[in-house]
């Protein structure tokens, strides 16, 4: 069972949920949005609801509490919900992942089949996705240095076995590979047909046990499989005796950790400046770390966030 700050959250919800997010300056009903930045002492922090999102939900509240203002977390199921709250200002700050987020909103802008504007170079993934914010009444704030995207991995065996180390020395060895992954991988770009396309990889099959699953990693850990798609910040994987692929042509977009907020109400550089705090500290190693202890360890979202602002002298 997770605990959720601030004595209003079931109401909050209920709003959400019941008002389509539709109150509030939506730019479907009434424009561009062009309001000045606010500077509200009392913030909604948005979390969807995954391991991940919860504790950079409660970083984020706990960094904004400590810069003076009044923090509380929302927890809302999918971004189709969250992302018109945080236009209507429901929900102040959420923190998201810049390549998908970009894709999300051009999706929205122009249609389900636009051309995706995310891509492995974050410079142009930021300027795409502030493009599409910045309308919309959101304002993206600076990346830090821990990313989310996807990820590939063996087992240590099978690495030093081949000599393995990058998804381009996986490639030149001509191995066959039978892929663990979710079924959707024999589609996207950036899984099965980029592996082959990119890297020259022998793709023989795609097993579908879904994304960084028990099932997908014991597969591999079992010979049934040889590679298995995971995130980067999976913490789980030397319990299976497994070790990522470096994505060396870089395959994979730039799903760094960008906070989101409402420019009319979060847009003001106190916000920024408190959550800025955490890109100077924060990596995809730390954040993976946290997800096991949550994970695996069963410990508290709220308490894991708050023992490592504390480790690294942010609170």
């Amino acid at each position: 069972m997770r605990r959720r700050t601030g004595p209003t959250l079931l109401a909050v919800a209920a709003l959400v949920i019941l008002s389509g997010c539709a109150s509030g300056p939506s730019l479907e009903t009434q424009g561009e949005v062009t309001a000045p930045p606010g500077d509200n002492r009392h913030l909604v922090v948005g979390s969807a609801g995954f391991t991940e999102s919860d504790l950079l939900a409660q970083m984020y509240s706990l960094l904004l509490n400590k810069a003076g203002y009044g923090a509380e977390i929302l927890s809302v199921a999918n971004r189709e919900l969250y992302e018109p709250a945080l236009e209507s200002g429901q929900i102040d700050v959420v923190a998201e992942y810049a390549a998908t987020f970009a894709d999300w909103l051009n999706a929205k802008k122009n249609g389900a089949d636009a051309e995706p504007v995310g891509s492995p170079d974050l410079a142009t993934t930021m300027r795409a996705l502030r493009d599409l914010a910045t309308p919309r009444g959101l304002s993206v704030l600076d990346p830090g240095k821990a990313v989310d995207q996807n990820a590939f991995a063996v087992t240590a065996s099978y690495a030093r076995q081949h000599r393995l180390k990058t998804l381009s020395d996986l490639g030149r060895s001509g191995l066959p590979v039978r892929l663990a992954a979710g079924d959707e991988c024999v589609q996207r770009p950036y899984c099965a047909p980029g592996l082959k396309e990119v890297y020259g990889i022998d793709i023989t099959a795609v097993d579908p046990k879904g994304v960084g699953t028990t099932q997908a990693k014991k597969a591999v850990q079992s010979g049934q499989d040889q590679m298995v798609l995971t995130t980067s910040t999976d913490a789980t994987l030397d319990a299976f005796g497994l070790v990522l692929l470096k994505d060396d042509k870089k395959l994979q977009n730039a799903d760094y950790i960008v906070p989101v907020v409402n420019r009319s109400r979060a847009g003001s550089e106190g916000v920024a400046n408190a959550l800025g705090r955490l890109n100077a500290v924060l990596t995809t190693t730390d954040l993976a770390s946290m997800n096991e202890q949550v994970d695996s360890w069963r410990r508290l979202p709220e308490d894991v966030a708050r023992a490592y602002l504390e480790e690294k002298g942010l609170l």
